[in-house]
């Protein structure tokens, strides 16, 4: 059993000109010890999966699923004290912006002490020594004296991990991290990277990562999700993905991406033609057709998911004229 199951999952939110399908079946699953990279431009719709698994989404939105479930237990039918008592504990969830994360009325310390002292019966001096042998595990320095500190006092890469340690407070069986290194430089974000892979296998989590850098995702993903347009138009494992990309929003992605060796210094990058359609109402057929080189009449129709090999769809009715393009 996948420790987190997902199955078509679909996320409407209601707006003035109608209903908003921001996610529409979406299905993949977790196993523990594995990352999963959810990778697509921005509202694409990784965000809001990620706070659909962990009951976060706005009032206003409606999830449903044919199936979601963690480690055996159906998300879809829990209590909220329940789910409170998952989530912080077993789920935990690196928040894309730190600075608005975390409570600037509140210091460090306090906030990385609520995190566990919510969940376990420990005393607030536990919590705290806690909290100093996270801080110092995720490379922070005089950690006893930043717990004193407020989110302001603190650069961005200091609060970047301040997160990553306030959710490993618990020692979770998942941890979603929207975006880690949104806004760090080269430097810092793959000290991140490399602090998340160690913990991961050091604490044997599963991870997903959000994403829309394939660079990141190419350095740390065991497996890959591509969205678009609130759907997943291809997943496989990391290494099948990037070595034959089926879809043409893949082929178009990974085409924005200088290759050391091969794109000469100045030349123009890749770019995806179009702009993402309007989501609200209900989207007949491919949403990437209008932006697709190998677009045809029949993907206005029905779009079924095809199998490239074990373990490697994509949904897509025009894999053929791709193939023979490329060839």
């Amino acid at each position: 059993m996948a420790l987190l199951d997902v199955q078509d999952l679909v996320i409407d939110i209601p707006v003035g000109g109608g209903v908003l399908h921001a996610v529409n079946e979406v299905s993949f699953a977790v196993e523990r010890g594995e990352t999963l990279a959810i990778v697509g431009e921005s509202g694409s719709g990784k965000s809001l999966t990620s706070l659909a698994v962990m009951d976060l989404l706005p009032r206003v939105a409606r999830r449903r699923a044919a199936r979601l479930s963690f480690d055996g237990t159906d998300l879809l039918t829990i209590p909220e004290r329940q789910m409170r008592k998952l989530r912080g504990s077993r789920m935990a969830m690196i928040f894309q912006e730190p600075m608005t994360s975390l409570n600037p009325a509140y210091t460090i310390g306090n906030q990385l002490s609520e995190a566990l002292r919510c969940h376990e019966d420990v005393s607030a001096e536990a919590a705290r020594a806690r909290a100093i042998e996270l801080l110092e595990r995720v490379g922070i320095a005089g950690a006893g004296r930043r717990l004193l500190q407020y989110p302001h006092q603190l650069s961005g890469g200091l609060r970047q991990r301040v997160m990553i340690a306030m959710a490993l407070m618990c020692k979770p069986d998942l941890i979603i991290a929207d975006e880690p290194t949104t806004a760090l430089d080269v430097t810092i974000q793959a000290q991140i990277l490399r602090l998340l892979a160690e913990l991961k296998k050091e604490l044997n989590m599963a991870m997903i990562l959000i994403t829309h850098d394939l660079g990141v995702v190419a350095r740390v993903a065991d497996k890959v999700a591509v969205m678009y347009a609130g759907a997943l138009v291809e997943r496989g494992s990391a290494r099948a993905v990037f070595k034959a990309p089926s879809h043409p929003y893949t082929r178009g992605l990974l085409n924005c991406i200088p290759v050391p060796g091969r794109t000469a210094p100045g030349a123009p990058l890749g770019a995806i033609r179009g702009q993402v359609p309007n989501l609200i109402g209900r989207l007949q057929g491919c949403a990437f057709r209008n932006r697709c080189d190998f677009a045809a009449p029949e993907c206005a129709g029905d779009i079924h998911v095809e199998a490239v090999s074990p373990g490697h769809d994509v949904r897509c009715v025009r894999l053929e004229a791709q193939n023979r393009a490329v060839a």
